[in-house]
């Protein structure tokens, strides 16, 4: 079964601007995570894709560093590596300022000249300081439409043990888990690993809390493997997330659209080459395959697209999410595994698959989440900021 979204509660807005000027976007993409890469990945899509007759496009690339560049071919630059005929450049945090800036050091201090403003800002940025609701922050100071979940959703959506606490607060099932600090697993190793192997029976997983893309995530079926595990997530994250495995997992995607009247996409299956879905099936080796529609019984496709929307609406999603879940191939449960605020948005992601067979070509997809943007933005704008006395 093909799911197609209901038109009117996904707001679409294609040709409400056909008689004005083009809207401002600036794509934002690379930061200051362990998912650079992936970032400048996804880019090149939305930037080969995007409607230029609707949109005019700038630039923005961030350094692993933190450094924000704009200039000509931005992407290509990040992609070469090669950052010399780029300029430094930044947002201000105040409500009205939609500009960036160029900064330019002058007499031993930066001077500010104005670039480029800009309508909407579409952040391509997966991970940390970029997904985790901190640019969102920055973001909502400016009150600029921006593509994507805000403050809140972004930073429980990131994190994957706060998320899964609201997942049992609204019956969401979810794998049992335990979290650890850094510091714990550094001066009581021996200890943490007793209390994880009380948790379950191997195969456990350890993962950063904060990060995506399965960077730093290992499958352990045994002490040695867990070391190492709890080991490497910890360079990635201060909190590290130990989590139940199961034997048999079907691994089941599926992409949410829309503000307050979500709409979810049929389901895909993710059938991994490597013992589960890693960084290195899902970029490097190519060997992993997905099955669009996942071929689940009608009753488990509208289960796992309820619990979908559920969850979306739980954190105060927006814009757009992927939700993986794993089914258990034995019992046949589900469990939601996580969500992704900033999924992967190339146009072979999963996210963008499952929307175009669902209907929504991936050049539709793109405006669709620009004009949720702005819908979103004028929904804020609504709220009263200063108390005012019904009397007065």
């Amino acid at each position: 079964m093909v799911f197609r979204p209901n038109p009117t509660t996904v707001p679409h807005q294609l040709g409400r601007q056909s008689d004005m000027k083009k809207l401002f976007v600036a794509i934002l993409f690379g930061g200051r995570s362990g998912e650079h890469e992936i970032s400048l990945l996804s880019a090149r899509s939305v930037l080969e894709k995007i409607d230029r007759d609707r949109f005019e496009v700038i630039e923005v690339g961030i350094t692993q560093e933190g450094t924000w560049l704009v200039g000509k071919q931005v992407l290509k630059a990040f992609e070469e590596r090669n950052y010399s005929l780029l300029k430094p450049a930044c947002l201000i945090a105040e409500p009205g300022s939609h500009t960036i800036y160029t900064r330019e050091k002058r007499d031993d201090h930066d001077q500010l000249r104005p670039y480029r403003k800009i309508d909407v800002i579409f952040p391509v940025l997966h991970g940390t300081f970029g997904e985790d609701g901190t640019l969102q922050g920055l973001l909502e100071l400016m009150e600029i439409a921006y593509v994507g979940a805000g403050v809140l959703g972004s930073a429980v959506g990131m994190d994957k043990a706060l998320f899964k606490h609201v997942m049992r607060a609204n019956q969401v099932p979810v794998l049992s888990d335990l979290v650890f600090s850094r510091k714990e697993i550094e001066s009581g190793l021996e200890q943490v690993l007793d209390t994880c192997e009380s948790l379950s029976a191997y195969p456990l997983f350890t993962k950063p809390a904060n990060l995506g893309s399965s960077v730093g995530i290992a499958k352990c079926n045994n002490r040695e493997q867990l070391t190492e595990g709890l080991q490497d997530a910890a360079r990635y994250d201060r909190r590290v997330m130990v989590e139940k495995g199961l034997q048999k997992p079907m691994e089941i995607e599926i992409s949410v659209l829309g503000n307050e009247f979500p709409q979810a996409s049929v389901p895909g299956e993710i059938v991994p080459g490597d013992d589960f879905y890693t960084y290195e099936d899902k970029y490097i080796n190519g060997i992993s395959h997905s099955v669009i529609p996942a071929e689940l019984p009608p009753e488990m496709m509208d289960s796992i697209r309820d619990i979908a929307i559920r969850a979306y609406k739980a954190i105060d999603c927006a814009g757009m999410a992927r939700v993986d879940f794993l089914v258990d191939q034995d019992g046949k449960e589900i469990y939601l595994n996580e969500l992704n605020t900033i999924p992967g948005f190339t146009q072979i992601s999963m996210y963008s698959k499952l929307w175009e067979a669902s209907g929504i070509s991936y050049s539709d997809l793109i405006t669709r989440l620009i004009d949720l943007a702005l819908d979103r933005q004028q929904e804020r704008t609504r709220s009263l900021h200063q108390y005012r006395r019904k009397d007065a």
